[in-house]
């Protein structure tokens, strides 16, 4: 099997400059700097032309047909595949994965809107941007398979805005950097789904009646059982750990919530990416005793097994995901899962459920699991990391996967 690829970084570890704005969060010149490091991850970004470049991979035996991927393709050309979100090496193993059952497979990025197919495909499987206007230019009897990561964008971006809206009212203060997902046509267009996420995920979808296909995420690390942690010394410490879509992913929400509760500890985890929101919560996320804000950390970091050892559950009221990979990952790294229903994360019944993620709730919440016995809470943490280890490890999603490819294939064959 070849793959037309090149080495063009590790991906996995800071470089200096992202060092550099950590240490500088603090200061008045943190912005410009921010931007500027965004700038050139655009600038190589478009010196590598990941975006038009296309990964060919060989049928494994006699070809019985082609397939197009459409989906992110950093993980074709960088070595290693990076780990900072799933869908890296999610993708790599799709492609390979219908190449060993003997298909030719273009993987293509799907920003890249204006491809022209050169000739014809049995199977087109896209994310759900490039769903439409690329599977318009294949073949008619081009079978169109839909990957779907998140919920329904109109779901998605409902509740964002309904989230932001409730902010103005608290705050005084109106968002514009909103992590919104373009309206598309994808469930519609396809012939068939896969999707991550649990069965409210998969609700919102269900008023287009295509087949839809479950795939469970997958990490980009595995940690062992904490074997000595102490759930008694970190009954009071929480964690919000999340990318960019703060007030989306409930950050807003969390703040608050732990504002209010100075004897609880909150750490969050990962970049502050919209300056809007840095600005409004200024004074909680860098002034306020009880919250620690340290920016993003590879897995790989020492640093994050010493942030997630120390504390007791991630706190992570999303409004909308798709089994959302920081609740796997938290979950594998030992902590107590409380989440929103809307997270659609399957943890085997373990944590706490929010039911409206109120600030209320999640003081509630916070209170209620922390005043539990010991062994009790060992015993929660337990249950979680046992249910990922069980479902959600790359092995989990590459067995899942190749069994629907290989049903979605018999089928229309």
């Amino acid at each position: 099997m070849g793959i037309d690829s090149i080495v063009t970084g590790t991906g996995s570890h800071r470089s200096p400059l992202h060092r550099v704005l950590d240490s500088v969060r603090n200061r008045r010149g943190y912005a410009l700097l921010r931007e500027a490091w965004r700038e050139g991850r655009r600038a190589l970004r478009r010196a590598k032309q990941v975006d038009r470049r296309i990964a060919r991979l060989d049928a494994v035996g006699p070809a019985r047909g082609r397939v197009l991927i459409a989906y992110v393709v950093e993980g074709f050309f960088t070595d290693p595949i990076p780990i900072s979100h799933t869908h890296y090496w999610e993708a790599v193993t799709v492609a390979r994965i219908w190449s060993e059952l003997g298909f030719d497979v273009d993987a293509i990025h799907n920003g890249n809107l204006d491809f022209r197919p050169e000739r014809e495909y049995d199977f087109f499987i896209s994310a759900r941007k490039a769903m439409e206007p690329i599977g318009r230019r294949l073949n008619r009897d081009c079978v169109k398979v839909v990957h779907l990561d998140t919920c329904h964008w109109l779901f998605s971006n409902t509740a964002t805005h309904r989230r932001t809206l409730d902010l103005q009212r608290r705050r005084g203060v109106t968002l514009r950097e909103l992590l919104e997902i373009e309206p598309n046509d994808a469930i519609e267009f396809a012939d068939h789904a896969t999707m991550l996420g649990n069965d409210f995920t998969e609700a919102t979808y269900a008023y287009a009646g295509k087949p839809i296909h479950r795939v469970p995420i997958s990490t980009p690390r595995l940690f062992d059982w904490p074997e000595g942690k102490d759930f008694d010394a970190c009954r009071t410490r929480f964690v919000w750990f999340g990318s960019r879509g703060a007030v989306h992913k409930g950050l807003d929400l969390v703040l608050e919530a732990f504002a209010g509760m100075p004897d609880f500890h909150l750490t969050v985890i990962g970049p502050i990416a919209e300056a809007d929101f840095e600005a409004a919560y200024r004074r909680e996320l860098y002034e306020t005793n009880n919250i620690r804000s340290v920016g993003w950390i590879d897995l790989d970091d020492p640093t994050f097994r010493e942030l997630t050892r120390d504390a007791l559950a991630l706190v992570f009221p999303s409004c909308a995901e798709a089994g959302s990979g920081s609740v796997t990952v938290s979950v594998h790294a030992g902590l107590i899962p409380v989440i929103s229903r809307e997270c659609g994360a399957e943890v085997g019944g373990s944590g706490i459920l929010l039911e409206d993620s109120s600030i209320e709730e999640i003081r509630s919440a916070v209170r209620d699991l922390s005043s539990r016995p010991t062994q009790e809470l060992e015993r929660m943490a337990r249950m979680a990391w046992s249910h990922a280890r069980a479902n959600h490890t790359r092995e989990a999603f590459e067995q899942e996967y190749r069994r629907i490819a290989e049903e979605i294939a018999a089928s229309e064959s």
